[in-house]
């Protein structure tokens, strides 16, 4: 079973960067889709970024792409989200997902790491 640790949520500047991180444990990544997401107050829980971690493949809503990079550390087995030009709307919980390649559900969740963008 795949289970997920995200770090490096906090405060930053309009404007600023963050890196996210996700370990990912219990197993191979092999066959796996990761993905980023965010939820808001109020709002449902959006994706930012997924790459195929065999083929290394991305994919991007319109609101991450050119600013937010979602990438892999094999040997590490971990997944990045690096966030630049920051703004107060991209302020939301950020979670790391695990899915196998095909399947429409995410299974596997981590805890949540909170991003918050000052004005």
């Amino acid at each position: 079973q795949v289970q997920l640790e995200e770090s490096g949520g906090g405060l930053v500047q309009t404007g600023g960067s963050l890196r996210l991180s996700c370990v990912a444990s219990g197993g191979t990544l092999s066959g796996y889709d990761l993905g980023w997401f965010r939820q808001a107050p109020g709002k449902e829980r959006e994706y930012v970024g997924i790459i195929n971690w065999i083929t290394g493949n991305t994919y991007y809503p319109d609101s991450a792409k050119g600013r937010f990079t979602i990438s892999r550390d094999n040997a590490k087995t971990t997944v990045f989200l690096q966030m630049n030009s920051l703004q107060p709307e991209d302020t939301a919980v950020y979670y790391c997902g695990a899915r196998r390649s095909g399947s429409r559900e995410y299974n596997y969740w981590g805890q949540g790491t909170q991003v918050t963008v000052s004005s």
